[in-house]
């Protein structure tokens, strides 16, 4: 089937074939399942294809979801170096702009299958760029997807086992006997005894107290701080960890456009006050001021984002921002 009619899931299976096993299981050791936490649907899978070994048949058979997992790992950082090379393009990228970006990454020394892991990736994602990836992928020689082998599976816990006619029989024949003991066997009655219970002596021990209750420990990383910015807003306040819309100011003119001097994105609030933020910006495009935000996808934004090291004061009461979600301990503590 043609890469550009397949459904997403076929292109991110078929990808996986294509891909070298040796990589594939290379990446997959080094994820640590202890302190990484993911559903049984992901990690059972790939907790299988860790012992058994076999990468076509996890491809053609494991939940999409795990699937998706193992791209995501394969992906994730030759995706960075391709949207770095889109530059202000990464968003949604013309057909000869991801081409000549892909070109540049492959002389940069990024392989044929982590290409085609950022190619597919961005399928299954149903990124803007999806319909450029899937005409690359059918394309270009070197990026041709296999087809899924066909695999049957011999057992199941869906299918019945057969049962041979004289088991069957035994079996009835056995029901019928135990039936037949229990109408013969008399019902007992007892009495309850008469003994007397030992008459409990009061105690005089005092009842031990409870157990304090066990206070769980901060665990979010804290953040430092200047002066100023400790007595213009509050670090503990409820909105921090929450990412938001609001209008961020640039932060220097672009001559193409100079009557725009700010941009409504997502930003992250590390403080707040009762009618303003500080927010660091998220942002599409990757630089050295910026790091990959990795709950991007959780929480629902279109693209890779990065999020800026710089903090920014934005006059926008915290309770009044359009909110996007909010991040956990670890996705916190991975920022900072």
């Amino acid at each position: 089937m043609s890469v550009t009619t397949a459904s997403a899931s076929d292109v991110m299976r078929r990808a996986l074939l294509r891909i070298d096993d040796e990589r594939t299981l290379g990446a997959l050791n080094q994820l640590n399942f202890k302190a990484t936490k993911v559903s049984a649907v992901v990690g059972m899978p790939l907790r299988s294809l860790q012992q058994k070994r076999d990468v076509a048949h996890f491809a053609a058979s494991a939940p999409i979801a795990a699937v998706r997992a193992l791209l995501e790992l394969l992906a994730i950082e030759p995706l960075e170096k391709v949207v770095e090379l889109l530059g202000e393009h990464a968003e949604s990228p013309t057909f000869e702009q991801l081409s000549e970006a892909v070109d540049r990454a492959r002389l940069d020394g990024t392989s044929e299958d982590e290409i085609v892991a950022v190619l597919a990736f961005a399928v299954g994602e149903e990124f803007p760029a999806a319909p450029q990836c899937r005409r690359l992928l059918e394309e270009r020689p070197a990026f041709i997807l296999p087809s899924l082998p066909e695999v049957t599976s011999t057992t199941s816990v869906l299918v019945a086992k057969e049962v041979d006619d004289e088991v069957r029989e035994q079996r009835r024949r056995r029901r019928e006997q135990e039936k037949r003991k229990k109408s013969l066997t008399p019902v007992r009655t007892t009495r309850p005894s008469k003994a007397k219970r030992a008459e409990k002596a009061p105690s005089i021990t005092a009842p031990a107290s409870a157990p304090k209750p066990v206070v769980a420990e901060f665990v979010r990383r804290r953040l430092i701080f200047t002066p100023s910015e400790l007595e213009a807003f509050d670090p503990a306040h409820p909105l921090v960890g929450t990412v938001v819309l609001a209008d961020v100011p640039f932060d220097a003119v672009d001559p193409l456009i100079p009557e725009q001097r700010s941009k409504i994105r997502p930003v992250l609030i590390v403080a707040a006050s009762p009618t303003s933020m500080l927010v660091l910006g998220i942002y599409s495009n990757p630089s050295s001021s910026r790091v990959l935000f990795q709950p991007w996808r959780r929480l629902g934004l279109a693209h890779v984002s990065f999020v800026a090291t710089e903090r920014v004061s934005v006059s926008v009461a915290p309770d009044q921002a359009e909110k996007i979600g909010r991040l956990n301990d670890e996705e916190w503590n991975a920022l900072f």
